[in-house]
Order: C-alpha cells, then structure tokens, then sequence
C-alpha cells in the first residue's frame, strides 16, 4: 500500500464519527460499572442522555436487580424437564394420594384434596382463583411440617418460610412467582393483620395487587399477590384466611398407626412425579384454563370458588376423580356453620333469645343478660373476661344496618331492638330453618297487658303451627310476656286470646294489629 493510500485511511480513521449508543446499551455499560466509578460517570451520562441524574440511576438499578433475578431464580427453582411421553392424569394422581397416605397420618379426603391442589400449582397461570391449602392441626406432632415438606417436593416452584414479613410476601412473589409454603403460622401470623391482608388479596387473580411507594422519589408501584400459598401452624387461622382455603386437617399417630420417614425417602421418585405434573401442566393447559366444572350447590359461595380450580383439574383426570373430588369437597368444605364468624354466631344467639323468650321487643341491656345467661357462649366474657358491653354490642350489630333505638315496652320507652330489624339479617346469614316466632297450640304466648287485642289462628291441619307477628304498636307487647295458663284467662277473660292462645281449632276473628303469615 503506497503512503498516500495509508494517509487516505488515517484520515478516513480521524475524521469518523463514533457510533452512537442506544439508551440499552449505555445502561448495559454502566450498570457493569463498580459503584464508585459509576458514580463519577453518572452525572455526565445523564447529561449525555438528556435525562435526569435519579432518572438514570433508578434504570441502573433495575437493570441490575433483573440480572440479579434472573440469576436466583434459576438457583431457587431448577428447571423441570417434561416427561417424555403423554401422562395419565388419574393413574399420576391415584400415585400422588398414595404417597400422601404412605408419609402423613391423614384421612381420604385430606389426601385427594392434598393431591388435587399440588397438581393445581402447576396451572396457577390458567386459573382464576387460588385457594390456600390451610394444614392445622389441634395440638403439635400431628405431621403438619411433614405434609409441608412433601408438598414442597411437588409443587411447582416451591419456596419454603417459616417466617415472612408482609413487605417479603409481595416482593418474592413479584420476582418469582413462586409456590409459597409459610410454616409456623401461628407464632406470628394471625396478629399480622398487613401479612393477612396481602395473602387474603392474592387469592383471586383480579385482585392480587397491593400498591406500595417506593424509591427516592416515592413513586406508586403495583406489586403481584397472585399465586398458588400454603399455611401451616397449630389451631385456626384467622376466619378471612381461613375462608380463602381449603383445609387440611391432620391428626396424630395412634400407636397402632405407622406412617414412613420422609427424610429416608428416595429423591428420585419425586423427580419422577414432578416431570409427569409438568408434563400434564403443558398438555392440559388450555382445557383447564376453559374449564367450568360442576359445582356443588351444598357448598357455599367462597368455598365453590376454593373448589373450582381443584374440581376442574379432577373433571379432566376422569376416573373415579371427579366423583371423590366432589365427595371431598363436601366433606371439608360442607360444614358452612361449623366456621360461622362471630358476627353470625351473635346473630344466631339473638335469634334464639326471641324465640325462647317469646318476645318480639327487646332492652338492650335485657338482650346482653339473655346472650350471657350460656356460659359457654363468648358473650359472658367477651370484653377481656367480663360481659358484652352494650358498645361492644352495637358495634357488631352495625355491621348488618341494624342499630339500637327507642322502642315502647308497655309504659316503658328503654332504647333496644325489636324483631323486625333482624329479619334480613337472620334470612341472609344464618339458616331458616325454623320461623322466627312460632307457637304450637300448647304452648302459645298470652300477654296480659294487650287484653284489648284479638288474634287470628289460621289452621291448616289439627296440629297445624300458628305463626303471629304484632305490629310495632304502643301497646301490643308487654315487658315480660307470660305464657298462658288457665289462672290467667280466668282474671283476665278475653275469648279472642283464649281462642288463640289455647285452642287452634277454635278460632275467632282478626284483629287489625296482628298480622298472620
């Protein structure tokens, strides 16, 4: 090449422009940068950049924590390799329920619903609810970190704490999207009302946000609760969890009960399962995903939402599985009174109080006596071992619009409750399985003080029940209404309330302040 060829390339060379840097790449250079040298190019990157000092910093930092991510969460959850060939779902699952059977002291139903929802862990991105898989037992050594064990050498994407603050729950679950398996609930769980309340929302997806402030700045982010959860801890959670879940209930061991080890088992076998869940994970999906499987009208509302995703999964292995999934369901689930709130346990209470003492007006201070006449009611020491306080009292019944007010006892003009404010109440929260007040022919409330007023029996067989409701009128109740007897009628004849109170057959004319249904 002659020298005035290499002059033209020098000057080619020095006279170039350099390629200018995308906005990726400048942030890929700096974040590979030691904090300190960074911080001696940051001002004048940003300046480069025609951006905000805070604004490059803030990418720098997102860009390294996503590298960060990345790498751990290959560290945390290896990857499962598919099984080769198309599984048999009922076949696989009937192998996860023995394996249940074969490690924890549990009845049947525990284990389809344990195998059921370790399979629904490997759809969590198909459906649109996830119920928590609640392990309790009543006392300790009953196998509850067991079970949590082997469901975590099964689940997908499992990640294992015994303890967790409220600020971890959403932030691991943003970045990993894990299956969560929180032990030792109740050491710490059910006095953390935030940690509550953010596992609570993860439970349907279009309400598994939570929305903290973050950075310098104090910018809204919207942080994911969404994914599949497991609690374990002694006793009963708190009832908001609690009605999100699908609870595994164990007990102890007999002495003639004898389970395996599961720290001697052979690792290989869970490999084995894992591969075929992820295999059913990939060919299943879009027909679980679509699913909207027959639910069981005896359960309730939350808890056929809790089973759906379950149901689905077992509708699709066929078999004997979507028989015995819903049998399960039943059993577990079934039981809506058994986990009544408070609330409707005090609802049922003064329910009863107005049919047992036969009153349609009540004082308030009469109403607390009544609820705390059962000692093994909590009203009796409901505020810190002493009685409902009228407050206190008021307070829950708010909850349902209901208030106390003036009401006309007789003479008596004492703030309370009458009947009439209950019954929507009593018709939307607690069974109907009796009326509200109902009187047989032998036993019939007579109230001396309303001898003006007439009655009327509607009878429809010999035994027929008779079902009076008096109008909130000043004089239709007494303060303390007896029930009638001869001596009664004798000083006070009236032949209307005799006909009602005393005979159904009988019966006389109507009047205007009762009304019958």
């Amino acid at each position: 090449m002659s020298n005035k060829n290499v002059e033209a390339v020098c000057e080619t060379i020095n006279t170039a422009q350099p390629v200018e840097e995308t906005i990726e790449q400048v942030v890929e250079r700096l974040a590979r940068l030691a904090p300190l040298e960074y911080d001696l190019k940051r001002e004048g990157e940003a300046q480069k950049l025609g951006v905000r000092v805070t604004a490059l910093d803030k990418e720098i930092a997102n860009h390294r924590r996503s590298k960060i991510t990345v790498q751990d969460d290959s560290a945390l959850f290896p990857h499962v390799e598919p099984w080769r060939d198309p599984v048999d779902a009922a076949e696989l699952f009937d192998d996860i329920q023995s394996m249940v059977r074969y490690y924890i002291i549990c009845n049947t139903e525990t284990a389809i619903a344990t195998t059921l929802w370790i399979a629904f862990t490997w759809f969590v991105d198909q459906v649109q609810v996830a119920p928590i898989a609640m392990i309790t037992a009543p006392e300790k050594r009953c196998g509850k970190s067991q079970l949590l064990t082997l469901i975590s050498k099964l689940v997908s994407r499992p990640l294992l704490a015994s303890n967790i603050s409220p600020a971890a729950i959403f932030r691991v679950i943003e970045a990993h999207s894990p299956t969560l398996l929180i032990d030792e609930a109740d050491t710490f769980l059910r006095d953390n009302e935030e940690a509550r309340g953010i596992i609570n929302s993860g439970h349907t997806r279009s309400t598994a946000h939570v929305i903290r402030v973050v950075g310098d700045e104090h910018e809204a982010k919207q942080f994911s609760t969404w994914g599949a959860k497991v609690i374990c801890g002694i006793g009963k959670q708190a009832e908001t969890l609690m009605d999100r879940s699908v609870m595994l209930e164990l007990r102890r061991k007999m002495p003639n009960e004898s389970v395996q080890r599961l720290r001697h088992a052979e690792p290989l076998q869970f490999d084995i399962l894992k591969r075929h869940l992820a295999r059913l994970s990939v060919d299943a999906a879009y027909v679980i995903g679509e699913a909207r499987p027959e639910l069981p009208e005896e359960l309730n509302d939350r808890a056929q939402d809790n089973w759906e995703p379950l149901l689905a999964i077992a509708d699709y292995a066929g078999g004997h599985w979507p028989k015995t999934a819903r049998q399960a369901a039943l059993t577990i689930s079934g039981k809506e009174h058994d986990a009544a709130s408070l609330s409707t346990e005090l609802l049922q209470d003064i329910k009863d109080v107005f049919e047992e003492h036969r009153v349609l007006k009540v004082k308030t201070r009469d109403l607390i006596d009544y609820l705390c006449e059962d000692d093994m009611r909590p009203w009796a020491t409901y505020n810190r071992g002493k009685p409902f306080t009228p407050r206190q009292l008021a307070k829950r019944l708010s909850e349902y619009g209901i208030e106390p007010k003036v009401i006309r006892i007789g003479t008596m003009t004492p703030r309370g409750f009458d009947v009439g404010q209950f019954e929507d109440a009593f018709s939307r929260y607690i069974p109907s399985d009796t009326p509200l007040i109902s009187a047989t022919p032998q036993h019939n409330p007579c109230n001396k003080e309303s001898q003006d007023d007439t009655a009327v029996a509607d009878m429809k067989s010999s035994n027929a029940t008779l079902h009076i409701k008096a109008q909130q009128t000043e004089d239709n109740v007494a303060d303390n209404p007896q029930r009638c007897t001869k001596e009664n009628h004798a000083a006070t004849p009236n032949t209307a309330v005799d006909n009602v109170c005393c005979t159904v057959a009988d019966t006389a004319g109507v009047s205007p302040d009762v009304e019958v249904f």
